[in-house]
């Protein structure tokens, strides 16, 4: 276990580069398992999550190649899946969320997909009917045993059909489109899920052979194929970095230009940084954020509080309202942050409080946050890290605190972001990794 020692108080200058999209690279290297074919992956992020997929899949029986930069070549062309039936598998299935998202592939394959109840961050509860009902819907059976948390699909034959998902999911919407793709006939899915990395998968399996239309909207039409081929593929910027990064500058009033980030990739997250009051200017693909001496929260036009949400694609995304939080806390004026989708996700805010912040948790899901407008600093004090995202939100405060912080358990950050010590610390950060 180590932790971070981070000395706050000092203005960052540079450039830096977002890493390849964590949450597109664990449902892309999943549906490697569709072909026997090899397929490269360019831009894949060197993070804990990642890593430990491609080991699963190792352990599967499918070849991996490191092939360049970044760059790995998958061939899942003698896959074992009894293999999914041992204690090993087990144990390492159930070690990260991503793990579910090769259920789907291998359903759809070989007629059988099993997973230990997946881990992962522990902000509330992260259901996973979804998923499920979208296999039973497709002509699977489902079983789950209770004693050791293992769930189980298999069938001879997948059918297409009409589904209405009871919830936008984005990991359910990856793992039933790879389902679909080799069923029989023609699979309709309403309330998909559309976020980029949704569109990069369809892109991709298009790529590969699959029919899918619709993409880019919540209603997708999947018409089925017997077999799919190889292809290449390129992961976006990770869009929850780029996030993170344009609010550890304004927090640090410090000037970063955020490199190659697909700007019209980002959707809304770019208006609700500024609606914070952070100036920025795209200059080509690059986002350039200055340094600011002080930012004001806008408020709605009758002049009530202003509130930033999350909500499904293209909605503000859920995993960057722990850096927006943060964000507000050194703002000029007040906010009203509402996590509607983790009931667990802003339990973080007691440090933020223990710092200094002027923060009220209204209830699991509400935090109002008045601004200090940078009158008075955070103090730099001893934490932990609960989950990726509030992690990183707490290393970003500490970078703005006076003193000396100590973030324990940074594991968790360092399952989301690649080598983020190092890349702050080329750019005038003083963090220090202690064993």
């Amino acid at each position: 276990m180590s932790v971070f020692e981070v000395i706050g108080g000092t203005r960052l200058k540079g450039d830096i580069i977002p890493q390849g999209a964590k949450n597109e690279a664990l449902q892309i290297i999943c549906a490697v398992l569709l072909t026997p074919e090899k397929v490269t992956i360019s831009n894949v992020p060197d993070i804990v999550d990642v890593n430990k997929l491609i080991q699963l899949l190792q352990s599967l029986g499918v070849k991996v190649e490191k092939s360049g930069y970044e760059e790995y070549t998958f061939q899942a062309d003698n896959v074992n899946v009894d293999y999914l039936n041992s204690d090993e598998f087990k144990k390492k299935g159930g070690a990260l969320r991503g793990s579910i998202m090769i259920v789907g592939p291998l359903l759809a394959r070989f007629g059988k997909g099993y997973i230990p109840r997946p881990g992962g961050d522990k902000i509330g509860r992260r259901r996973l009917d979804t998923h499920f009902i979208g296999f039973q819907k497709l002509g699977a059976d489902f079983t789950y045993d209770d004693n050791d948390s293992f769930y189980k699909v298999e069938a001879k034959h997948l059918k297409g059909c009409y589904m209405l998902l009871d919830e936008a999911s984005v990991t359910g919407t990856a793992n039933i489109i790879m389902a679909a793709v080799m069923a029989k006939g023609t699979t309709t899915i309403y309330n998909a899920a559309c976020e980029p990395y949704i569109q990069q998968l369809c892109k991709m399996l298009n790529r590969m052979g699959a029919k899918i239309s619709g993409v880019g909207s919540n209603l997708l039409s999947i018409e089925g194929v017997d077999y799919l081929g190889g292809t290449t593929h390129r992961m976006l910027p990770d869009m929850i970095e780029i996030g993170s990064f344009i609010g550890l500058a304004a927090m640090t009033q410090s000037e970063i230009t955020i490199k190659n980030v697909a700007y019209q990739e980002l959707g809304i997250i770019p208006d609700v940084f500024r609606r914070l009051g952070i100036k920025m200017e795209l200059r080509g693909d690059d986002l350039y954020i200055p340094s600011q001496e002080s930012y004001e929260i806008d408020t709605f036009i009758d002049g009530s509080i202003m509130t930033i949400a999350d909500a499904i694609w293209p909605g503000f995304t859920p995993d960057l309202l722990s850096i927006a939080l943060v964000v507000a806390t050194q703002a000029k004026g007040s906010v009203l942050i509402h996590q509607k989708m983790f009931e667990s996700r802003l339990f973080f805010v007691d440090k933020l409080i223990d710092m200094g912040a002027q923060i009220i948790l209204c209830d699991p899901h509400r935090a109002t946050v008045i601004g200090l407008n940078n009158h008075h600093a955070l103090k730099g004090i001893s934490m932990s890290s609960p989950d990726i995202r509030a992690g990183v939100a707490l290393l970003i405060a500490a970078l703005s605190a006076e003193g000396k912080s100590v973030i324990s358990n940074i594991e968790q950050i360092d399952r989301g972001y690649q080598r983020i010590d190092e890349r702050l610390n080329a750019i005038g950060a003083k963090i220090k990794r202690i064993p």
